[in-house]
């Protein structure tokens, strides 16, 4: 969200050793792509470290490095970046790293050329392969009450259910939990970490230093093609919004189906009225203040716990309001699922995010926050459509016993230009929100 000139100029100006880049989501990805190239362009000949949730070593090595001849490093983890900077700063290492590196980045980069050679299907074909379901009136549950409600959570349920093993993975130290706790090798670090961990986390339920808000809505919808169209009413003569969904296209085994989220949603000539759910839950409102009070007191341990808290706070908070909702909308009602078979998702239905695999487009969020009047409950999105507070998630729900997650994949000029057209964006818009999906150069015109 920083300007490539302010990054440059001012590295260049305060006589910065290294530049370093961090992206939270997908425009990131381009930017980081453009800052390269104009390093290159201004002869500026600075190590580059890549790093941000939504930066692979691979994307670092085929979009970014290519744009610049000097050193582009990703980092995996902020904590990882104080031995990464150590050896920048060393200028033997510096060398041998250097080398290590563009070694590395050319393997990935020709393993990467061979993926993206795969042919596609057409977006035609690959709507004709589509994945056909039998629509039968049994499997489609009515919602129990339509509409938008913001219903209230008490903070100590939520935590009720937490998947620890996330927690752990936050603080690198890798393994499931409750398991991790005896592991040879990390067993003391996992059992000292965890028990600071409930500490805070009970002081945070006790004195309500967190407040949980949430926002989930049921509506007639019906799909139109790759479009899920959601109506005023059970009527379905007036459109309220609709999500524009992308279909796989890379060919597929032999009589195995290209997916879209759309295709979880009755057609609307398929004489069977459908219903998607949305929501939008946060457990951040407080999580700033209360890090920042323990940054003022110097202590980064718990300013750094408190968002790893709340963060499994908000994934925990939305498997609770899933459970609630297949029970509200009549299909999980009789559900008895343990929280280990709720977190491995031992249930009907899903509730994919918008900027995940099966719909990889983040400006979707845009749409479902309008539906939803998100910004009602103190959730809110920035200019990249990153939420805020950050430890927050959003989705939509689909109720059909076939619905699955899948990963979209590349897509192909033919399917984005169509998309641009049913999203009423232009298609180079279109093309910088999915540059990861592009199995095409958009300069390549």
């Amino acid at each position: 969200m920083v300007p490539t000139d302010t990054i440059l100029r001012t590295a260049v100006e305060s006589k910065c050793d290294l530049i370093g880049l961090s992206g939270l989501i997908t425009p990131s990805l381009d930017e980081m792509a453009s800052v390269a190239a104009e390093m290159e362009r201004r002869g500026i000949a600075l190590p580059l470290l890549i790093g941000g949730a939504t930066t692979s070593k691979q994307h670092t090595a085929v979009k970014i490095a290519p744009q610049y001849r000097g050193i582009t490093v990703h980092v995996k983890d902020a904590s990882r970046a104080v031995g990464v900077v150590s050896d920048l700063l060393d200028e033997q290492r510096r060398t041998e790293l250097g080398r290590d590196l563009r070694a590395e980045q050319e393997r990935i980069r020709g393993a990467y050329a061979g993926r993206s050679e795969r042919p596609l299907l057409s977006y035609r074909e690959a709507f004709e392969r589509r994945l056909r379901v039998e629509w039968r009136a049994e499997d489609i549950a009515r919602p129990r009450e339509l509409g938008r409600r913001t219903p209230d959570v008490a903070l100590a349920e939520i935590a009720e259910y937490i998947d620890w093993t996330f927690f752990f993975t936050a603080w690198e130290l890798k393994g499931r939990f409750p398991k991790i706790l005896d592991h040879p090798k990390y067993g003391a670090a996992a059992r000292e970490l965890y028990a600071n961990g409930r500490e805070l986390l009970d002081r945070i339920v006790r004195e309500g230093l967190l407040t949980p808000k949430c926002v989930i809505g049921f509506w007639p919808a019906q799909s139109d093609g790759d479009d899920i169209v959601l109506y005023t009413d059970e009527g379905r003569g007036r459109e309220l919004t609709r999500f524009s969904m992308l279909r796989q296209q890379a060919t597929a085994a032999e009589g195995k189906p290209t997916r879209s989220l759309a295709d979880f949603i009755a057609p609307l000539d398929s004489g069977h009225p459908d219903w998607l759910g949305a929501f939008a839950v946060t457990a951040g409102i407080g999580a700033a203040e209360l890090a920042a009070a323990f940054e003022r007191d110097h202590d980064d341990y718990h300013a750094i716990m408190v968002k790893a808290l709340a963060d499994r706070l908000a994934e925990a908070f939305a498997e609770l309001l899933h459970l609630r909702a297949r029970r509200d909308w009549g299909y999980g009602a009789d559900e008895t699922l343990s929280l280990g078979e709720l977190i491995a998702e031992r249930y009907r239905g899903i509730r994919p995010a918008f900027g995940y695999p099966a719909c990889p487009d983040h400006t979707l969020k845009r749409t479902l926050f309008d539906l939803l009047d998100a910004p009602s409950v103190g959730i809110t999105l920035t200019e990249t459509c990153a939420m805020s507070p950050a430890a927050s998630v959003s989705g939509l729900y689909f109720a059909h016993p076939q619905a699955r997650y899948f990963t979209v994949g590349r897509v192909g000029r033919d399917q984005v230009e169509d998309y641009a057209r049913r999203r009423g964006m232009e298609v180079a818009d279109v093309e910088r929100w999915l540059a990861p999906q592009l199995a095409y150069d958009p300069r390549d015109r």
